[in-house]
């Protein structure tokens, strides 16, 4: 056997001195990501958090009052689904501030005000009108951009077990209360005679 077979049947024998095979495509990977502009992505993930609580929290202005609302007591309205959306969306900034980094105890705190959002709102009307008075996701951004200059990369690592764990009592949480939900619908029912 010659040589020449063995190049020619791997055409990244031959270089253009850069490492790559003349002829050959480089290998580009799906997405890059560029640690050094990690504060460019982190105001990016601000920016999102900032407009997802504003959709949930201050959308719309009530007619003839300052006061706005959003989203959130409009989903309570749906029995058991439109609070559960609305939770998840509130965890939704939790698990991006947990990722930025944020300490340890501010999680704490906004998982307190999730925790409470999710509890006392999925009560009807009554629940609703809290939805509209706390404002948890308004509460949380807040709390986010008060403690952001104070993340730490070391610290999110330690803090990703701590909200794993605060994910899944917001994931028992929403089971809870769907099944509460589910039990009050069906004993309502029962007592109105249509089961």
């Amino acid at each position: 056997m010659d040589d020449s077979t063995n190049s020619s049947a791997t055409p990244a024998a031959t270089s253009d001195g850069d490492g790559v095979g003349v002829g050959d495509e480089p290998l580009e990977p799906d997405a890059v990501v560029d640690f050094e502009s990690a504060g460019v992505a982190d105001e990016e993930t601000l920016a999102r958090l900032r407009a997802v609580s504003f959709y949930l929290d201050e959308a719309f202005e009530i007619p003839g009052t300052n006061y706005r609302v959003g989203l959130d007591p409009i989903l309570g309205l749906v029995p058991g689904i439109g609070d559960a959306t609305a939770s998840a969306l509130s965890a939704y900034i939790l698990v991006e501030a947990a990722m930025l980094g944020v300490p340890r105890t501010t999680l704490a705190r906004m998982l307190g005000n999730v925790v409470l959002d999710a509890t006392v709102g999925s009560l009807p009307v009554v629940g609703d009108v809290f939805d509209a008075a706390w404002k948890a996701n308004a509460r949380n951004v807040r709390l986010l951009e008060a403690r952001y200059d104070d993340a730490s990369p070391a610290a999110a690592a330690a803090d990703r077990r701590f909200l794993l764990a605060a994910v899944v009592a917001i994931t028992l949480l929403l089971v809870a209360l769907g099944v509460a939900t589910a039990l009050v619908a069906l004993w309502v029912l029962g007592q109105v005679g249509l089961l």
